[in-house]
């Protein structure tokens, strides 16, 4: 039976230890490595679409959201923790349910990097010409900036931060792991001073109703929440490069985890409590939510807008628009910058894990040998 052929856990260690990748990083390297891969656009943008499905309630969505992965991300341990090679989940089905399954696998985990990076690389470079119009006056062309399906003819910016950062991966883990490091503090450091700003201005009856939309709404912002979670598996494929990885392994899957969903909880705390609210916009005579993204809910914001009112749910830049409304508007710029220059640490992850995976495929025999090749 072709689902028989199934690669032991001693010949998977054996070739990692033949034909392996140096373990050079600890606990800490990983806990980065992991906030690093999660806090993306997601947080930055997704709080209005999810504020406009579930209300304040939304705060429950991130946890039903953390919880899900979180239960993912205690297995992915333990497997890691067995398994200490840098296939990540193509590995763990290699050992348990064979060799054609693990391939396709192995092929949804790289169309799986191959996707969020890019749409990272999209979203960074939406950023940066924001900025270069707003610091330097410069306009880039549309053609330039966005792809044939949105106008354009190339979105070169998003093109530049990927070869940027591969070329950074390609002077060597460690490296890449400070610089991660570094634009992670970066990170961390813009959300607690949004936190720091908003939480002091909340008001307590902004929080109801807090139920707008029931469980349904609840339910629907935990799936749109979820995307802000993605990436968090990517540490698994850093596990061959991981010093004691029984202990470090779960260390940095559930400690990036945790501190995400903290950071992610106070942050709606404060995007509910600031002065608008965070309550979604129902269609005249009925209790039906818009649905986020719609043109209904667009003509509905521009409507409210041009009457000089404001809604969070309107927005799509909506910490930096809280910031704003709360009479930091500095500092609402300087949050879009801290987002453009801290982006490229998920691209870093998403372009890292897509190359473990490739390294191992080809080191199994399921890619070219040169794949398989330690520069």
């Amino acid at each position: 039976m072709i689902f028989s052929r199934v690669k032991s856990l001693d010949r998977i260690l054996e070739s990692a230890r033949h034909n392996g990748l140096q373990g050079k990083l600890g606990a800490i390297d990983l806990i980065l490595l992991g906030i690093g891969s999660v806090i993306g656009t997601g947080i930055f943008v997704l709080t209005s679409e999810a504020a406009q499905k579930a209300g304040p309630a939304m705060m429950i969505s991130f946890v039903i959201a953390g919880i899900v992965c979180g239960v993912a991300a205690l297995c992915y341990a333990e497997l890691a923790s067995m398994v200490p090679v840098s296939g990540s989940a193509y590995t763990y089905t290699y050992a348990t349910v064979g060799e054609p399954l693990a391939w396709m696998v192995g092929w949804a985990l790289v169309l799986e990097y191959a996707i969020a990076g890019s749409a990272v690389a999209v979203g960074w470079s939406g950023y940066f010409v924001g900025q270069l119009q707003q610091w330097l006056g410069i306009t880039l062309p549309e053609a330039l900036v966005n792809g044939p399906y949105a106008g354009g003819f190339v979105n070169l910016p998003a093109m530049f931060i990927s070869l940027v950062v591969t070329g950074l991966l390609l002077i060597g883990t460690t490296e890449s792991a400070r610089v991660n490091a570094v634009l992670v503090i970066v990170k961390i450091a813009a959300l607690l001073l949004f936190i720091v700003l908003a939480i002091p201005a909340m008001n307590s009856a902004n929080f109801q109703p807090f139920m707008p939309t029931g469980l349904g709404g609840i339910t629907g912002a935990a799936a749109s929440i979820f995307f802000a979670y993605i990436g968090f598996d990517a540490v698994s494929t850093a596990a061959e490069e991981t010093r004691d990885p029984q202990r470090t392994m779960p260390i940095g899957l559930i400690g990036s985890l945790l501190v995400c969903t903290v950071l992610y909880l106070l942050v709606a705390a404060g995007s509910i409590g600031f002065p608008l609210g965070a309550q979604p916009l129902f269609m005249p005579g009925t209790d039906h939510v818009y649905i986020p993204g719609s043109i209904e809910l667009h003509e509905r914001c521009h409507a409210i807008a041009a009457v000089g009112k404001n809604q969070l749910v309107c927005s799509n830049e909506t910490l930096a628009y809280i910031l704003r409304v709360l009479g930091h508007p500095h500092v609402a710029n300087l949050l879009e910058l801290v987002a453009m220059l801290s982006l490229p640490s998920v691209i870093l992850m998403m372009i890292y894990g897509q190359t473990r995976i490739f390294f191992v495929m080809a080191r199994d025999g399921l890619l070219p040998p040169a794949l398989a090749r330690i520069h």
